[in-house]
Protein backbone atom coordinates (compact mmCIF):
# COMPACT_ATOMS: atom_id res chain seq x y z
CA UNK A 1 0.00 0.00 0.00
CA UNK A 2 2.85 2.46 1.00
CA UNK A 3 4.71 1.84 -2.28
CA UNK A 4 1.39 2.25 -4.36
CA UNK A 5 0.58 5.57 -2.53
CA UNK A 6 4.30 6.66 -3.29
CA UNK A 7 3.69 6.33 -7.13
CA UNK A 8 0.71 7.71 -7.00
CA UNK A 9 1.47 10.83 -5.23
CA UNK A 10 3.12 13.64 -6.93
CA UNK A 11 6.82 14.80 -6.22
CA UNK A 12 9.53 12.75 -4.65
CA UNK A 13 9.42 10.82 -1.25
CA UNK A 14 12.39 9.30 0.17
CA UNK A 15 12.40 7.08 3.16
CA UNK A 16 13.78 3.96 1.19
CA UNK A 17 11.58 0.47 1.99
CA UNK A 18 11.35 0.64 5.97
CA UNK A 19 9.65 4.31 5.46
CA UNK A 20 7.70 2.84 2.58
CA UNK A 21 6.56 -0.28 4.64
CA UNK A 22 5.50 1.80 7.79
CA UNK A 23 3.58 4.17 5.61
CA UNK A 24 1.92 1.34 4.17
CA UNK A 25 0.69 0.17 7.62
CA UNK A 26 -0.14 3.65 9.07
CA UNK A 27 -1.92 4.50 5.60
CA UNK A 28 -3.73 0.98 6.35
CA UNK A 29 -4.82 1.86 10.18
CA UNK A 30 -5.79 5.45 8.53
CA UNK A 31 -8.09 4.38 5.72
CA UNK A 32 -9.84 1.66 7.69
CA UNK A 33 -10.43 4.08 10.48
CA UNK A 34 -11.62 6.82 8.09
CA UNK A 35 -13.69 4.23 6.46
CA UNK A 36 -14.96 2.75 9.44
CA UNK A 37 -16.26 6.04 11.01
CA UNK A 38 -17.75 6.82 7.38
CA UNK A 39 -19.77 3.78 7.18
CA UNK A 40 -20.56 3.31 11.10
CA UNK A 41 -20.49 7.06 12.19
CA UNK A 42 -17.63 5.96 15.17
CA UNK A 43 -14.19 6.16 14.83
CA UNK A 44 -12.28 2.92 15.27
CA UNK A 45 -8.37 2.37 15.32
CA UNK A 46 -9.07 -0.63 12.37
CA UNK A 47 -7.24 -2.04 9.25
CA UNK A 48 -8.97 -2.92 6.18
CA UNK A 49 -8.47 -6.22 6.07
CA UNK A 50 -6.46 -8.23 3.19
CA UNK A 51 -9.11 -8.08 0.10
CA UNK A 52 -9.09 -5.66 -2.99
CA UNK A 53 -11.09 -3.09 -1.00
CA UNK A 54 -8.82 -3.25 1.91
CA UNK A 55 -5.96 -2.79 -0.28
CA UNK A 56 -7.81 0.52 -1.93
CA UNK A 57 -8.75 1.86 1.48
CA UNK A 58 -4.95 1.11 2.89
CA UNK A 59 -3.72 3.09 -0.26
CA UNK A 60 -6.13 5.68 -0.11
CA UNK A 61 -5.13 6.19 3.70
CA UNK A 62 -1.63 6.12 3.11
CA UNK A 63 -2.01 8.96 0.32
CA UNK A 64 -3.81 10.58 2.92
CA UNK A 65 -0.97 10.35 5.38
CA UNK A 66 1.69 11.40 2.94
CA UNK A 67 0.06 14.58 2.11
CA UNK A 68 -0.45 15.54 6.47
CA UNK A 69 3.27 14.31 6.52
CA UNK A 70 4.58 16.48 3.73
CA UNK A 71 2.36 19.57 4.75
CA UNK A 72 3.75 18.92 8.61
CA UNK A 73 7.45 19.01 7.40
CA UNK A 74 7.06 21.42 5.06
CA UNK A 75 5.48 24.03 7.10
CA UNK A 76 8.35 23.06 9.82
CA UNK A 77 11.01 23.43 7.48
CA UNK A 78 9.91 27.30 6.56
CA UNK A 79 10.84 28.25 9.85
Amino acid sequence: AGAIAKALFPGHQGGGILGTMILGIVGAFVGGSLFSFLTTGTLALTSAGLSLGGILVAVLGAIVALFIYYAVTRRSASY
